[in-house]
């Protein structure tokens, strides 16, 4: 089940917490609880990436995106994403979480997400991001034009260009 309390106590904190810039990080604080573990008794693969869920809807709230997509009548959905594991969470750990913007093109916005327990980075997670609406994705220039930002993305890191490409060469649809 979705963490549904866990989102509202994030959003509730967002709203009151400074606003962000854009490409700044919004940082938060989570523990792994016992319904969040898998058979193998640590953060279950799949609660991980809902874990990052609770760390850009609050990011979103903190930049002003999610009121510029409810004046739009706009959605928001990931496009795409690569995660990388490399530390165990076990129950109880606490962990804190940085998400942030770090650029977009004429059709996505990227996100840079991580966990942290302590000194130790436990999951780190790029993702793509498009904002959508009754005719399918708004260009990201519309979406910053109506928050009230230039249009022009800060470069992209070169990891971030190598995966686009990389991506850009699997096909679709897939072969059965």
């Amino acid at each position: 089940m979705y963490p549904f309390v866990r989102m509202f106590k994030e959003n509730f904190l967002a709203r009151r917490a400074a606003p962000l810039g854009l490409t700044e990080t919004h940082v938060s604080h989570h523990i792994c609880w016992p319904w969040d573990l898998d058979p193998w008794v640590e953060l279950n693969n799949g609660r991980t990436l809902t874990l990052f869920d609770l760390g850009r809807l609050p990011l979103a709230i903190r930049t002003g995106l999610i009121g510029v997509l409810a004046t739009n009548g706009w959605g928001i959905t990931v496009a795409g994403n690569t995660l990388r594991y490399r530390r165990r969470v076990r129950m109880f750990d606490r962990l804190e979480m940085h998400s942030r913007c770090i650029g977009w093109d004429a059709r996505f916005f990227y996100m840079e997400q991580s966990m942290w327990r302590g000194d130790d980075c436990t999951s780190h997670m790029l993702l793509r991001s498009a904002i959508t609406s009754a005719s399918g994705i708004v260009p990201p220039a519309q979406v910053l034009s109506a928050m009230g930002h230039g249009v022009d993305s800060p470069d992209l890191p070169g990891w971030v260009t190598a995966w686009i490409e990389a991506d850009a060469q699997r096909p679709w649809p897939p072969v059965r």
